[in-house]
């Protein structure tokens, strides 16, 4: 009989202990709004997927009031209060897709009686993130939209790459790309200009609905122009619906973009030092953690240790600042034009003119447009902000060997695209090409476009290759080899042009 009673008073023990953990359980989980939860209740069917990648998100289960209870540092927010409306409950569907609804009055639809936009702008995320909104407004991939297609020289060449080619019998009618192809090109990176151009309904599982017809869309290119009139997109490192910090600090993110052969950084990364050990022993890392502390959460730097992330040492003392302009911790600008050059000043750089009335940095010949880029001081600046984050790892020695070799990788890949260049205007100023002088198309004819590979592969594989210690890509693997063999190349097509001429 004691026996039973005591399997009997275990028995109701454990049932107490499950309805205390459940309780204890329902208790500790955050409070969603009601608009939100009127979004998931219908959402969790309509689009599953989107509804479970929020649930791991940091943004279902934290709240701002308990984001601001952390010490300063380790926040992941940037503003110091928000609305009371927003305080207490988690960050969900409405929190974004409502929010700023004034500004959102040319993309705002009515949608089961709330007032919502399809396109989650950064002056949306502003409201809780303002310091890392403004750092990225002076950020080059801000204005990426604009520095491509509003610069006339780089029009040019988007163009000639994307516009369709028609051979008249004896030479080749260049026409103008259509949006669709740079949509689905240049400007998935560089971002689109997605506006609301109409409406249209639609017979879905909830009934008839009327949904906006935006332009240029999907698109999540980090200078896209949003139809509240913002420039960027956060979820281009920070993607939906998940908005994840370890998916922003992994480089496979910065790879969609920064993957070559124009910007070979995750190839010339993959196959360095750091790239090894970051794919051989990242499962003992922690991406998730603020401030991101060397040697303990991680053992070698990713694109985002060098380029974003707050850094400190065992000791807490900081390496470097958090920072979305990435450019405070670079001296140098080492792609995506002819010659590396100082950093522009600010990052619309449609405002650039060299001496040749050209949109560029740097005239033709490599001098660079002073004026418009950060001086000296400023660059010894940049240089010391990027020394500190080696240093966590690294003695000064190695640490100022590597800046001595990088300094002269720029020096020789812009003294071999001159060379090209050189070997170019001799072709436009003997007639042999029809170029600038001639008021042509720069981009369209064979010596061009070697002229055009000369830097915007080649030379910036020699300088990535550098400056991320992927040494291969420094040599034949579009390295220093492929820059002599494609110079070498120009000047054997510039004889078969003088000896074509001279047959005339």
């Amino acid at each position: 009989m004691n026996h039973l009673l005591g399997s009997r008073h275990t028995i109701i023990l454990a049932v107490l202990l499950v309805v205390a953990t459940a309780t204890a359980t329902f208790a500790q989980q955050k409070v969603i709004s009601d608009d939100t939860q009127e979004c998931l209740d219908c959402h969790t069917t309509v689009t599953p997927g989107i509804v479970a990648d929020w649930q791991k998100s940091r943004h279902s289960h934290t709240t701002p009031q308990d984001a601001l209870a952390l010490p300063e540092i380790e926040r992941r927010m940037s503003t110091a209060q928000v609305d009371e409306t927003l305080n207490a409950v988690v960050i969900g569907c409405a929190e974004c897709h409502t929010m700023n609804a004034d500004q959102h009055e040319n993309d705002r639809f009515e949608h089961n009686g709330f007032a919502i936009h399809t396109v989650v702008s950064p002056s949306d995320c502003a409201t809780c993130h303002p310091v890392e909104v403004e750092d990225f407004s002076h950020n080059l991939m801000s204005q990426a939209y604009a520095n491509l297609m509003d610069n006339p020289v780089y029009k040019v060449m988007v163009d000639n790459t994307n516009g369709l080619a028609t051979f008249n019998g004896a030479s080749f009618h260049h026409e103008g790309a259509d949006d669709m192809s740079n949509a689905d090109s240049c400007l998935a990176c560089h971002g689109t200009i997605v506006q609301v151009t109409g409406s249209e309904t639609r017979e879905t599982d909830m009934g008839e609905m009327n949904f906006p017809t935006l332009s240029n869309w999907p698109n999540a290119g980090v200078g896209r122009i949003n139809p509240d009139g913002s420039k960027g997109a956060c979820a281009s490192c920070h993607m939906r619906h998940q908005f994840s910090i370890e998916v922003a600090r992994k480089p496979y993110t910065c790879a969609e973009c920064h993957k070559g052969p124009d910007v070979p950084a995750y190839k010339v990364y993959s196959v360095s030092v750091h790239g090894n050990i970051q794919k051989s022993v990242d499962k003992y890392w922690d991406y998730k953690a603020v401030p991101w502390t060397v040697g303990k959460d991680f053992t070698a730097p990713t694109c985002a240790a060098c380029h974003v992330s707050e850094l400190v040492n065992s000791d807490g003392e900081i390496l470097a600042k958090r920072s979305h302009r990435m450019t405070d911790r670079l001296p140098w600008r080492i792609f995506g034009l002819p010659y590396a050059h100082p950093h522009p000043i600010n990052a619309d750089t449609t405002t650039i003119v060299n001496q040749g009335g050209l949109t560029l940095p740097t005239e033709l010949t490599g001098e660079p447009v002073t004026s418009a880029l950060i001086s000296a001081d400023e660059m010894a600046v940049r240089t010391t902000n990027m020394k500190n984050v080696c240093s966590g790892c690294h003695a000064q020695q190695w640490v100022d060997g590597h800046f001595a070799r990088l300094d002269r990788s720029i020096e020789t890949s812009n003294y071999m695209t001159l060379q090209a260049t050189k070997v170019l205007s001799t072709a436009w100023e003997e007639g042999l090409a029809q170029g600038l002088p001639q008021g042509a198309n720069p981009f369209d004819e064979a010596i061009e476009m070697k002229w055009i590979e000369q830097w915007l592969f080649y030379g910036n594989s020699v300088r990535f290759a550098t400056a991320m210690g992927g040494v291969d890509y420094g040599v034949f693997a579009d390295g220093r080899w492929t820059q002599a063999k494609n110079l070498q190349e120009m000047a054997d097509y510039l004889k078969f042009l003088r000896a074509g001429q001279e047959k005339k």
